[in-house]
């Protein structure tokens, strides 16, 4: 299954609207079990938030946030992961 990273401009959230914007994510996911959510990081100082997602396609990602209701500002499709480890 391809890896994609998403991004995202969110501006600051509190954390009842992350939270808010998780739940609504979920909720998504259990109608779509092609794409699944890995991860997130939340970049306050950028108003950013980037996405670890696997899924079959990038309009797989972008139906999952337009049901969810979230942006996509670019989806970015993962050639080769890599980590410290693979070098030790």
């Amino acid at each position: 299954m391809p890896r994609y990273i998403i991004e995202r401009t969110v501006g600051v959230l509190s954390r009842d609207d992350l939270d808010a914007a998780g739940r609504r994510s979920v909720a998504v996911l259990a109608d779509m079990p092609e794409v699944r959510w890995i991860r997130s990081y939340v970049s306050d100082v950028e108003g950013k938030i980037y996405c670890e997602y696997d899924a079959p396609s990038p309009e797989a990602i972008y139906e999952h946030a337009r049901r969810a209701g979230v942006p996509v500002d670019r989806i970015s499709l993962v050639s080769l992961e890599i980590s410290p480890a693979m070098f030790m």
